[in-house]
């Protein structure tokens, strides 16, 4: 499992930000050939981005190139260069404003054709799709299921509240008027249960206020508590939250180890299906909620607290 915790967006217009995002701390770079690049750069963004994979240090990072969507003259272009100039340094491609299954399938084959054709391992190169719309979050369970090279679900709040004609112009915020429960909280589920159902990590959006720390930390926490894998981060200030607020605590990080560790010599040693950790019972449920724990925290190269 990739750690996700950030996601952070480069524009792939801006080579001095490729260059800085190299030395940031985020789990995942992702560099933009869609929103953040104007139309009359997109050729150039390629070129950036190409160079950025092949000359640049990623070292410990997830190396993702967004590109832009279906309905545009640019994807093809997008995914045949990236991939034939850079495919070996690519970890995967994000596809934005998803809604329709046989969208990640074309994606796929196109990235197979290109890899036979330059000698790349097929399958290797991974699939992001982002529902941003009514329609994608209809279809998500298709989506999750088109591919074996998708790897992550990311919501793309700001298209979506479009698409639903929310009441609001803050991305990430709850809506003016709207005062009982958290009005994201059905579509956050709703793709989470499709990512997990097709053993998928599920990324939320960015939140657009950058200087906003105290908020930002609070809809990552939100999002944390149900389940999800990371966060998009769109300056550095918020790349040492992210990883904070989706890492396990240290506490039960070292609890999951010890209960995996106790479940296993129980199991494999003694026998038995269940045994006494302290004063808790453990069992087959209790490994694998452990098990969600403790990948997290390997993933994100937490170690366990020595005995004291």
């Amino acid at each position: 499992m990739r750690s996700r915790r950030s996601c952070l967006a480069v524009p792939g217009s801006n080579p001095r930000f490729l260059e800085k995002a190299q030395g940031l701390p985020a789990d995942e770079v992702f560099l933009d050939l869609e929103d953040s690049v104007a139309a009359g750069a997109k050729e150039q963004a390629r070129k950036n981005v190409v160079a950025a994979l092949r000359d640049g240090d990623w070292t410990g990072r997830t190396r993702v190139v967004r590109v832009n969507d279906l309905s545009t003259a640019w994807t093809y272009r997008d995914v045949i260069e990236v991939v034939e100039g850079a495919g070996d340094r690519l970890d995967c491609l994000m596809l934005p404003k998803v809604e329709d299954a046989r969208q990640v399938s074309w994606l796929d084959t196109l990235l197979t054709q290109i890899e036979r054709a330059n000698g790349l391992p097929v399958g290797r190169i991974g699939v992001e799709a982002q529902i941003e719309s009514a329609r994608g979050l209809v279809e998500v369970d298709a989506i999750a299921a088109a591919s074996p090279r998708l790897e992550t679900l990311v919501f793309g709040p700001a298209d979506f509240m479009a698409s639903i004609n929310m009441k609001t112009l803050v991305v990430g915020r709850q809506p003016p008027g709207y005062t009982e429960g958290d009005a994201y909280h059905y579509v956050l589920m709703r793709i989470l249960m499709a990512a997990r159902a097709y053993g998928l990590q599920a990324i939320d959006g960015p939140y657009l206020q950058i200087r906003d720390l105290d908020g930002f930390a609070e809809v990552a926490r939100r999002s944390a508590a149900l389940g999800y894998d990371g966060k998009w981060v769109l300056h550095p200030s918020q790349i040492d939250a992210a990883n904070e607020v989706y890492s396990p605590g240290q506490d039960d990080y070292d609890h999951a180890e010890r209960i995996l560790e106790a479940y296993e010599r129980a199991t494999t040693v003694d026998g038995r299906g269940a045994v006494m950790l302290g004063d808790e019972m453990i069992d087959e449920a209790s490994r694998k909620m452990a098990l969600v724990v403790a990948a997290k925290g390997r993933a994100a190269g937490m170690r366990r607290t020595p005995p004291s």
